[in-house]
């Protein structure tokens, strides 16, 4: 890193990890940065915005570009800035690549609904990048440098294709996991009709079983939260949906 997650209007989480919360939708990014390869964690709501981070992932990788992608879900404000990032390797969770090839006219008309211009919204769902690596359980991913990611299926929870993120711990720098929209700390999650209520409770104890207590974990949209949160938030889904 040449420069400072701050310096670009970043949140730094650790030396090599940070995130930035984008504005509309208050979606979050991550950026994870190793040697001779980086991921990026989500990437907008449209083309704009992923040449935008692009551009800053770039400046922040001192000229270095962004290798891999993580798609957590298949809603518009995450995926569609996946076109700006050319040539990377595209990680989802297994069925992902289906809805991000079929039902495009869903997905462009869900990002019109949600306030998004219609032109921004065409061209994106007609670029859509399907994801070429299908993660099924657990992959690791090494980014160089003694820096190994886990990239983790943890759903069906908040869509039937969550994908969770762990960037392990060291020294003075706690374990992080990029829980997508399963978590939300500026509103109540929301389930929309692709959600799996009944399972979402289970996704979060899966991913408090991978974060620990001690583990930051970083929502889709708001705050840094800590495993207090996650699990209060668990239990509030239980008995928003009946659900032990």
């Amino acid at each position: 890193m040449t420069v400072s997650w701050e310096e670009s209007g970043w949140e730094g989480l650790a030396p090599r990890v940070g995130r930035c919360r984008l504005p509309g939708w208050d979606c979050t990014v991550g950026l994870v940065a190793g040697e001779g390869a980086a991921l990026m964690i989500d990437t907008g709501s449209s083309l704009r915005e992923g040449a935008r981070l692009r551009t800053e992932a770039r400046r922040l990788l001192g000229g270095a570009r962004v290798t891999h992608l993580a798609l957590t879900h298949p809603h518009f404000d995450h995926v569609f800035g996946a076109a700006a990032f050319a040539g990377v390797e595209v990680f989802g969770a297994v069925g992902l690549d289906a809805v991000l090839t079929h039902d495009r006219e869903e997905l462009r008309a869900d990002a019109v609904r949600g306030g998004l211009a219609p032109g921004e919204a065409a061209e994106a769902a007609d670029i859509l990048v399907p994801p070429r690596h299908h993660v099924s359980g657990e992959w690791t991913l090494d980014l160089g440098g003694g820096l190994q990611v886990l990239l983790a299926n943890v759903g069906p929870g908040h869509t039937a294709y969550d994908l969770a993120v762990l960037v392990p711990g060291s020294p003075g720098s706690p374990e992080i996991v990029f829980c997508g929209d399963l978590v939300e700390e500026s509103g109540e999650p929301q389930a929309g009709p692709d959600a799996v209520p009944a399972h979402w409770p289970t996704a979060l104890d899966r991913l408090l079983e991978l974060g620990g207590e001690d583990a930051l974990y970083v929502p889709g949209h708001g705050a840094v939260v800590d495993a207090a949160f996650v699990r209060a938030q668990r239990d509030a889904l239980a008995r928003r949906f009946g659900v032990s």
